[in-house]
């Protein structure tokens, strides 16, 4: 069979979609894709996965933005079914518009409301500091807000505005991650930013931080 038209491309289908588990009609890729990284986390041990929703056009009507929710959930509450037999969880980041434009879940409030309204165990926020901090700020309040709510999987962190070491920049990275240990959230912190000096030479900070607390490096 021949290939598609450029025509008949959905618009939203871009070079780096960035997922599609938002994106109707593309929902058979979806399944394939969920039980291909299932195989791959069950083979390396890793007890969570990261769904991503993929783009929306920015100009798209309330009624097509609708239709891309609707896909959302299902796909979600698929994969979290999946999931959960497999003791997986399954994520979802809202990821600020300035660094993916049109991505289609942009703020925390809203990725509780799907995790809320699917209403899977096993569907949790990846909840990144650096896409909070770009998009909403106020992220003292928002930690104390959602980690006790049980729905947050995962954090990450960097510095923002450029994504450096998270010690750098507008971050007061001390004091969040001890709002973060006062509420008592006990699952993984990742370190998602692009060191200035290496890997090594980009971890001094948590040696700093976990010095002045009186932990060994």
């Amino acid at each position: 069979m021949g290939g598609k038209r450029a025509e008949d491309v959905p618009k939203y289908v871009i070079a780096e979609e960035r997922g599609m588990v938002a994106l109707p009609g593309r929902e058979a890729e979806v399944r394939s894709g969920v039980d291909r990284a299932l195989e791959y986390a069950a083979a390396l041990g890793c007890p969570r996965v990261h769904l991503m929703a993929g783009p929306v056009r920015p100009d798209a009507p309330p009624v097509e933005r609708a239709k891309h929710r609707d896909t959302f959930l299902a796909n979600l509450a698929w994969a979290a079914e999946r999931a959960a037999a497999a003791g997986v969880d399954i994520l979802i980041e809202p990821i600020n518009g300035r660094d993916m434009p049109g991505y289609f879940l942009g703020n925390q409030a809203e990725a509780h409301a799907v995790v809320q309204q699917v209403g899977a165990s096993h569907l949790k926020v990846q909840f990144d500091l650096y896409h909070c901090q770009i998009v909403e700020g106020d992220l003292t309040a928002t930690l104390r807000r959602d980690l006790p709510t049980g729905r947050v999987g995962h954090l990450q962190i960097a510095g923002v505005p450029d994504r450096e070491e998270p010690d750098q920049g507008e971050l007061n990275v001390r004091h969040l991650l001890d709002v973060v240990d006062e509420l008592g959230f006990d699952g993984w912190i990742g370190c998602e930013y692009r060191p200035r000096a290496g890997t090594s030479e980009g971890l001094r900070w948590l040696h700093d931080h976990r010095s002045r607390r009186g932990e060994n490096a």
